[in-house]
């Protein structure tokens, strides 16, 4: 099937859209991806409603006809009629994630978005998991196994959107993910409240910086690290703590620590792992951040690649995913498993909705 994946992260900047060709099992090919950013306006009330708080329908709406643009773009972009994409994957976009009371809400109305755009839609991919007693995410880990099927093990797919994640593979199909801690958005909330921009670009400010050695102490104290996976998180999980650790320190200093933080939460989440992986593939908005590839390495003592060093396109990457996903969906085979997001059985999931 020619599926379009659809995925507005916590990193609030915008829809990835990706083709993809696949059975659900494997990637046959990839087609035209892009990005569609939000703007400075609707990532403002994006972020009001995080929490469940708010005008939230009314955003839901605007959500979808954004999305419905994001599918007419990429569809121009590759020279394709509606009629050739047989399934959208739609993520939707997550503004609570509480699995410990069984509840997650990703915004985004699929029957909608099926009419506007004339195609099958598969959304709700994390319902049918946390009702189950999984933490309903990561979800992308089968999508990261059926990539890296060719590629030699013990492998760790590490993604840092606004959370961090990580993929564990080893031989023999045994996996392992869930959430390490925060990703950017500790750092891009910092950089907004500081300078006005919506991320450390380039990791500049954190750049002009040097790490307070005891806050970062104190952050690898959070009762988190000390869960065993699999785990989640919602993305604003370690905004107090974090803001408490870093209130005093001028704006080079606390981007510096902060990036350190990322980066630390992924060295504790190593130790996780039933094997050392031998190699780390990044993907993600915090790839494209020197400061913070930087600290990964230092942190985990091997060089952190980003994922085009084995011809992945890491920013395409979980729209990619969802599209993959939403032909697992319609064939009812599993999107998770206990070693993914902890449910007691691999579930299915997603929710159908016809053009």
């Amino acid at each position: 099937m020619l599926a379009l994946g659809l995925m507005s992260g916590t990193s609030l900047d915008g829809i990835d859209a990706a083709l993809v060709a696949t059975d659900g099992e494997s990637v046959e090919s990839f087609g035209a991806a892009a990005t569609f950013p939000y703007d400075e306006d609707f990532k403002k009330a994006l972020r009001q409603i995080l929490g469940g708080f708010g005008p939230v329908a009314e955003i839901e709406r605007h959500l979808t006809h954004l999305h419905a643009e994001a599918v007419a773009g990429l569809l121009a972009k590759a020279g394709l009629e509606t009629t050739a994409v047989d399934i959208i994957g739609f993520h939707g976009h997550t503004i609570l994630h509480r699995p410990d009371q069984r509840r997650t809400w990703q915004i985004g109305d699929g029957a909608l978005l099926a009419r506007l755009t004339g195609i099958g839609v598969v959304n709700d991919f994390r319902s049918a998991d946390v009702a189950a007693g999984g933490q309903g995410a990561p979800l992308v880990p089968v999508f990261h196994q059926a990539l890296a099927a060719g590629l030699a093990k013990p492998l760790a797919i590490l993604n840092l959107g606004g959370v961090g994640n990580v993929t564990w593979l080893g031989e023999d199909g045994a996996i392992l993910a869930f959430d390490t801690g925060p990703g950017n958005a500790l750092i891009d909330d910092w950089a907004l409240a500081h300078t006005g921009r919506a991320c450390d670009t380039d990791g500049a400010l954190a750049a002009q910086g040097r790490v307070d050695t005891g806050a970062l102490d104190r952050f690898a104290s959070h009762p988190y690290f000390a869960r065993k996976p699999p785990k989640s998180l919602d993305r604003d999980d370690f905004q107090a703590f974090a803001r408490k650790l870093v209130a005093d320190q001028d704006a080079a200093t606390g981007a510096a620590t902060l990036t350190a933080f990322t980066a630390r939460a992924v060295a504790l989440a190593r130790h996780r792992f039933p094997a050392p992986a031998a190699r780390w593939l990044v993907c993600g908005g915090g790839r494209h951040n020197p400061a913070l590839m930087a600290a990964l390495t230092r942190e985990l003592g091997i060089e952190v690649e980003p994922v085009e060093r084995v011809g992945w396109n890491g920013d395409a990457l979980e729209a990619q995913a969802f599209g993959l996903l939403a032909v697992r969906s319609r064939r009812g085979l599993p999107l998770t498993h206990p070693a993914t997001t902890g449910a007691p059985f691999s579930c299915s999931g997603g929710r159908f909705h016809s053009a």
